[in-house]
């Protein structure tokens, strides 16, 4: 008999648009660390996520890398964050030859998903939530869809769309 785990829907709402991102430098591998810093000058997709190793985030992964190369052509840069430690994140990555980054809110944990207002309490991981950040740090889009669906990518593009939409305006 298998142990199914579910995680019952939660009343969070993302930080919504408008919200300067929450800085955070989280490590990468045990010895690199990725910073909102970092990420500052084009745009940032940060998708939280429950675990590594969850069929539903294989998914959603797999979807990511695939369509990757669209995310860099519109400028932006993805990475993705949970609570599972930094040897996970390495071998899920390698695992699924993943070609971004994979952040560890490890320790203290959760600390940057409560503060975007995406952790779990009561289950010890984040919600499946995404964040789109302008150049300057700034939240354009955010989302939470139940742990159990694979959100896909539509909302990021969109969100992404919007973002180019003035530079194409004023020419730059």
């Amino acid at each position: 008999m298998s142990t199914i785990m579910t995680f019952p829907a939660l009343d969070a709402a993302p930080l919504p648009a408008g919200t300067a991102a929450p800085d955070f430098i989280l490590p990468v591998t045990p010895d690199q660390k990725v910073s909102l810093q970092d990420l500052r000058g084009r745009p940032a997709i940060l998708a939280f996520y429950p675990a590594d190793w969850s069929p539903v985030y294989g998914d959603q992964m797999a979807l990511y890398n695939e369509i990757l190369p669209e995310f860099h052509r519109a400028g932006a840069q993805l990475v993705d964050i949970s609570v599972d430690g930094v040897w996970c994140h390495a071998a899920f990555a390698e695992n699924r030859k993943l070609h971004f980054p994979l952040l560890s809110d490890f320790e203290p944990k959760g600390a940057v998903a409560r503060r975007y207002n995406v952790y779990r309490e009561g289950d010890g991981v984040t919600e499946r939530a995404l964040f789109v950040l302008d150049a300057d740090g700034i939240i354009r889009w955010s989302e939470i869809s139940p742990v159990g669906i694979n959100p896909g990518a539509d909302g990021i593009f969109n969100a992404l769309d919007k973002l180019a939409a003035p530079l194409a305006q004023t020419g730059a």
